[in-house]
């Protein structure tokens, strides 16, 4: 029996299920991929994808609109606050467990958007709707706000 045979460096030949350097540098590779990859959802069974709803905001001279992508969530599983001119939506998105799943590629869990506003908001105005899956919430702007811009003049030392 040659050396070479007992020898578990036998260079990944048949036969021998362990390649101890490739098998090493491959969970390096893991290791590196999930550090530098976005945070993800510690949800079971979420297909390792990360739970945050897509947004859009628009603006025109009276009011602020802002649009949240919520696939497979219904009104109820939504919470919308407003603090010191901050828009926070966040929710949960359950898991619909069904016997015989043997992959998923959705995803379940709690989620959370915090949206900072350029300019005050009357929050007693705020309105919001929901449909199909989208929400859309309208942020008047508070007209008192508007008025505190005002010129200062430079003076000279």
């Amino acid at each position: 029996m040659a050396n070479r045979e007992l020898s578990p460096w036998r260079g990944g030949q048949a036969g021998w299920p362990f390649e101890p350097f490739s098998s090493f540098r491959q969970e390096m590779d893991r290791l590196f991929d999930d550090f530098f990859a976005p945070a993800r959802t510690s949800a079971p069974g979420n297909g390792g994808s990360l739970l945050r709803p897509s947004i859009e905001m628009n603006e025109d001279d009276k009011a602020y609109h802002v649009t949240a992508e919520l696939p497979g969530l219904d009104m109820k599983d939504i919470s919308l606050d407003m603090r010191e001119n901050t828009l926070s939506i966040s929710g949960e998105k359950k898991s619909e467990k069904t016997e015989g799943t043997h992959y998923t590629e959705r995803t379940y869990g709690r989620f959370e958007r915090v949206i900072g506003l350029p300019q005050e908001v009357d929050a007693d105005k705020v309105s919001a709707s929901f449909k199909n899956g989208v929400l859309t919430i309208d942020l008047p702007k508070n007209p008192k706000a508007q008025d505190k811009t005002r010129r200062i003049e430079i003076k000279p030392n």
